[in-house]
């Protein structure tokens, strides 16, 4: 590891890793042909010259082909991690000594350590912010005031951030223009859906070689990350019961062919639980006393206190690792619980992440993003703004494009009908 210093110009855990990085990185990039035309844009028309930029995202092979694009584009960018536990080391050593891109994440870094390089990044005074789950900019918000007249603005790709971000406008404090990147249609009807369902599952095995065909596994949440992730675990022929707060997702998972139980109800029953809520204590004290000897919970939302970990720890006697970023708690009642990945993101602690092909189409949104910030400065409100509908159909029209997929076009008939309000039976 880099020796500390207040004025580090990265800290990866070993600059050696540098070459398995690249590979992967080269890799990834393989998947991704829409953030590679915006980065062979970029290069040419430089949109992100002279812009000081800070990524607060999970450290992977994806992230990098984004920040390497963003860096083409111009971009003085820094890179911290949004996880402890979802950095690549290889990828985070790779993007310094091959790129040349400030990179300050290790894989299971600690609080201190994670909000050190918080205030390192926010230390680069960002004119730009990408945040996953809102970190940075809560920070700036609340610790250095005097920064937020070098901010253009940010761009915020997941539920949380935007969650927490909605509450920073409901209380006036968001003062600069946010890109709703996670509600883009190219974004979360994929990303979240397919690239959670399918890397969630991907961690679960990976952690615990379980078979989850028979299997009862409860889904909390059934949002696009919870709807992928009860689609794959039926597909690998679990029996699916979710748990829902909103009525209509609550209809929907039932019309979607899914038993829908409170919380209460499902945790007597269930073998395996994953939370996709994004909130608070989903899983809690109550829930762990009426388990299964053995039932396994692990998280896919965002931060790691959708499970009550505290409550459960408290109820432990003993705290054994059994596998990689896999723990057995021995409760007093005679049974335990095994949680997985330390209630952190499953699909990253224990597994890669979203697959490459899927995250083409969110990291196209965030490059395109932070282009549409800079080219529209000054212009845009203090608020929440979604991604132009353009530049959505634009992702949408390059990615069928890189799978050789053709779509019909609308007849000047059909155009004339659908914008006539005359034409009728």
């Amino acid at each position: 590891m880099t020796a500390t210093s207040p004025r580090l110009k990265h800290e990866v855990k070993d600059l050696a890793l540098a070459p398995l990085g690249r590979q992967r990185i080269e890799w990834a990039g393989r998947e991704m042909p829409v953030l590679q035309q915006i980065r062979d844009r970029f290069a040419q028309e430089k949109p992100l010259a002279n812009i000081r930029l800070v990524a607060c995202c999970h450290v992977t092979t994806e992230t990098a082909n984004l920040a390497i694009a963003l860096k083409a584009g111009g971009a003085d960018a820094v890179l911290i991690a949004s996880n402890p536990l979802s950095t690549q080391d290889d990828v985070a050593a790779c993007l310094v000594a091959d790129y040349d891109i400030p990179v300050y994440a290790i894989k299971g870094e600690d609080n201190e350590t994670y909000n050190r390089h918080v205030q390192i990044a926010l230390d680069h005074r960002p004119n730009v912010i990408i945040d996953d789950g809102c970190d940075v900019v809560a920070t700036l918000v609340q610790q250095r005031q005097h920064q937020l007249a070098d901010l253009i603005g940010t761009t915020e790709e997941t539920t949380t951030g935007i969650v927490r971000l909605r509450s920073m406008l409901k209380d006036g404090v968001l003062t600069f223009p946010a890109i709703n990147v996670n509600d883009a249609d190219t974004k979360h009807f994929f990303d979240n859906r397919y690239g959670t369902g399918q890397s969630t599952l991907d961690g679960i095995i990976r952690a615990t070689n379980i078979l989850l065909a028979g299997k009862t596994i409860v889904v909390a949440g059934y949002g696009w990350c919870g709807k992928g992730t009860a689609m794959r675990a039926r597909g690998l022929g679990g029996n699916v019961i979710v748990t829902e707060i909103d009525p209509i997702k609550a209809i929907e998972a039932v019309m979607d062919g899914f038993r829908v139980l409170p919380m209460a109800e499902a945790a007597p029953l269930g073998d395996l639980f994953i939370t996709v809520t994004g909130n608070k204590h989903v899983i809690r004290s109550e829930h762990f006393d009426v388990m299964k000897d053995g039932a396994i919970v692990c998280n896919s939302g965002h931060f790691d206190i959708e499970i009550d970990l505290k409550s459960l720890g408290a109820k432990a006697k003993e705290i054994k690792t059994v596998r990689s970023f896999t723990q057995e708690y021995h409760l007093n009642n005679g049974k335990s619980v095994i949680v997985l990945g330390e209630g952190r993101l499953i699909n990253l602690a224990a597994a890669e992440g979203h697959p490459s092909a899927v995250m083409d189409m969110s990291f196209a949104n965030q490059a395109l993003g932070c282009e549409y910030l800079v080219k529209n400065q000054g212009k845009l409100e203090p608020g929440i703004h979604s991604i132009p509908k353009e530049l959505d159909q634009e992702i949408a029209r390059l990615k069928l494009q890189a799978m050789g997929i053709v779509v019909d076009t609308l007849t000047p008939e059909q155009i004339e009908y659908i914008n006539s309000w005359t034409a009728g039976t």
